[in-house]
């Protein structure tokens, strides 16, 4: 059965509808007689690696909405692990759900929703240190386990929001019952002195409002070279390189036209050389294909230079990447003193940023007078910034933004401007890109616990990206932060999106992790 919007906006051929029909009959028979027999669920992906599931659910998640990601449950089987749709409360049947998601996942270029039976897959367990209604007490418990714990727990302690309005602070271990129940033993030993106990919680995918990065954002003042500028005076810190050291390449664009870019030039660095050579094995491996482009930047904030450019001028989608700019043009609003920044905006931006609303940024983007002129703000007044950035359109029904676009280099101008305290409302824009979600920069990946993070991810049918700030600490207690940006933009649409999109993830962050190797033996990072 389609819903009634569907039906309003949507009305198919005789044929696919008759098909359509006759589905729901078939699954709503098969119901009716597992009900009798045996329990079925609803299913979405199974894979041997976590990661991957959890990139897969961020997905349904943005497309499902906020109602069904409070009953998607990540659960295990056969050392596999699954997104599974907790059905208990739902006022549909689930051939009814079964239908209207499959339908919304078919459309974006994902994989179907199926039934499977019950019974047949084991809910995962989460380490509990106390829950409350004061957020503010949670968060000194926090950082005294943070603080004790280290790396044990680090990347992965959150508080979250429950149902009923309360606040819980987690190990978020995703492990079976008896061996979760075997570390929630330790830790309460360990913490016992702090009179801090500790038990265990059912992975009930509740929304983070606390983690790593936002206590670190909240604790520490960052290590800054530049003073901050005045607007006007600032050079652009990704200066284009001299024609004369510059040769032409020819790569395949997202539009199956042959563009020319500017191509490294010789004294370009043998760690951008290695960046080079990663994607090409990637290449002939058949990893990323041919209508595939790529995108990557690093810029060393220490030494104010750049240390990786390859088609760093190339304009791609931007995807949900460019939300943060859409805050900057909010902020400046808000300083001219046209717009208020109060709890509901607040609220707004935290949905957009950390949960990559579409609804909220469409309200931000209403805010500050439509894309037109939200464009024309960030031209205006931070053209410095901004050079090739182009804002044509709020976010479509079903997150399909194809029309704004920007470029790596734009990016980086911006994180440079963030970390250098040169915006406006800078502590609260880095507060919002420091808040828990699922990058593809730190996440994922073996860079250690204890790295500042700031970051915006993005993705389209065509395209998977990652841009932010980085910034681990060194032997002697220093920052030594750096901005990445990695993109793969691809012409065609994969044929399976969801795999495709997990796929480019573990790209980015495999950079990701080259980037901090290199600068790890540059700095001695931890």
């Amino acid at each position: 059965m389609r819903s009634d919007h569907f039906l309003s906006k949507h009305i198919p051929p005789a044929s696919v509808f008759l098909q359509s029909v006759l589905l729901v009959v078939v699954l709503l028979c098969a119901t009716a007689t597992a009900a009798k027999t045996n329990h079925y669920d609803i299913a979405y992906i199974w894979d041997d690696d976590i990661e991957s599931v959890l990139d897969y659910k961020e997905e349904l998640e943005s497309l499902l909405g906020p109602k069904v990601s409070k009953r998607l449950k990540v659960v295990t089987r056969d050392r596999e692990y699954g997104i599974i749709y907790d059905q208990n409360g739902s006022d549909r049947s689930p051939a009814q759900i079964i239908v209207h998601h499959s339908e919304i996942l078919r459309n974006a270029g994902l994989s179907e929703a199926y039934t499977i039976k019950g019974g047949g897959y084991y809910d995962l367990y989460n380490v509990s240190y106390g829950l409350g209604p004061n957020l503010d007490a949670l968060k000194t418990i926090y950082s005294r386990i943070y603080s004790y714990l280290g790396k044990e727990v680090g990347k992965s302690l959150f508080i979250e929001e429950t149902d009923s309005g309360n606040f819980t602070l987690i190990y978020r271990r995703r492990g079976d019952k008896q061996s979760t129940h075997r570390v929630a033993r330790k830790h309460s030993k360990l913490l016992r002195r702090k009179k801090i106990s500790a038990s265990i919680t059912l992975e009930n995918n509740n929304p983070v409002v606390y983690g790593e990065s936002s206590l670190l954002d909240d604790t520490e003042e960052h290590e800054t070279k530049h003073e901050p500028e005045k607007i006007n005076k600032k050079p652009d810190p990704v200066p284009r390189k001299s024609q004369q050291s510059i040769k032409s390449k020819q790569i395949i664009s997202p539009s199956d036209t042959k563009v020319t870019v500017q191509a490294e030039d010789r004294s370009n660095s043998e760690f951008e050389r290695n960046i080079e050579a990663f994607i090409k094995n990637l290449r002939r491996r058949g990893k990323i294909s041919r209508d595939e482009m790529t995108g990557w930047m690093v810029y060393d904030f220490t030494q104010d230079k750049s240390l990786v450019d390859i088609n760093v001028d190339q304009v791609f989608q931007a995807a949900s990447m460019i939300k943060p700019f859409f805050c900057l043009a909010f902020f400046h609003q808000v300083k001219k003193g046209k717009i208020i920044y109060g709890p509901k905006s607040r609220r707004k931006m935290e949905a957009m940023i950390q949960r990559s609303s579409n609804a909220a940024t469409n309200w931000v983007l209403r805010q500050v007078g439509g894309p037109v002129r939200c464009e024309k703000i960030l031209r205006e007044e931070y053209g410095h910034i901004f050079k090739k950035t182009e804002i044509r359109e709020y976010i479509p029904s079903g997150g399909r933004t194809y029309k704004n676009s920007s470029q790596p280099a734009d990016y980086v101008r911006f994180l440079r401007a963030l970390w250098n305290k040169e915006l406006p409302y800078g502590k609260e824009l880095r507060r919002l890109m420091a808040l828990p979600g699922r990058d593809r920069l730190y996440h994922g990946t073996p860079i250690p616990q204890g790295t500042l993070v700031y970051n915006k991810t993005g993705s389209t049918a065509h395209l998977c990206g990652d841009m932010g700030i980085l910034a681990p600490r060194s032997q002697n207690g220093r920052r030594y932060p750096y901005a990445i940006v990695g993109i793969i933009e691809r012409r065609s649409r994969p044929s399976d999106y969801g795999r495709w999109k997990i796929a480019r993830s573990n790209v980015i962050r495999q950079v990701s992790t080259m980037v901090y190797e290199e600068m790890k033996k540059k700095y001695k990072l931890l």
